[in-house]
């Protein structure tokens, strides 16, 4: 793998990881809703991950693509609330089914994965212009 092909492979991994910290501040900001756009209880979205090859032929480098983006199958959080205007006929209201400690997972591992990957580039950056300065020396 040449050292150019680090740049693609923490690129596309950033900018996966970006789109796993939008799905989680979603996520999060919607943790105790009742109603979403379509009138059901909002459901927590995650993001699908699939490796796909960088480089060129023969190049045995893998990045990160996002996939799809698909809503969680967890059940809706019921809460009993009986004077609340969104309680069924037993008095339970559906929350969606967002976990909040779930979601501060992945926010923190999806943060240090992206600064990981920036730590990385900035490494690549600095071997690249270590060798130019080698190269100006001789």
């Amino acid at each position: 793998m040449s050292l150019f092909n680090v740049f693609q492979v923490s690129a596309s991994a950033m900018s996966a990881q970006s789109m796993r910290l939008n799905a989680v501040a979603s996520n999060m900001a919607n943790a105790d809703s009742v109603v979403s756009a379509d009138g059901r209880p909002y459901r927590a979205k995650q993001v699908v991950f699939e490796a796909t090859p960088m480089g060129g032929a023969g190049e045995l480098s893998k990045g990160v693509r996002v996939t799809q983006v698909v809503e969680s199958a967890a059940p809706a959080r019921m809460v009993y609330d009986p004077k609340n205007p969104a309680a069924d006929e037993k008095g339970y209201v559906a929350f969606s089914n967002v976990n909040v400690v779930e979601e501060m997972t992945n926010m923190i591992s999806a943060s240090r994965a992206y600064q990981t990957n920036v730590e990385v580039m900035n490494t690549a950056k600095s071997l690249l212009l270590r060798t130019l300065q080698i190269g100006q020396q001789g």
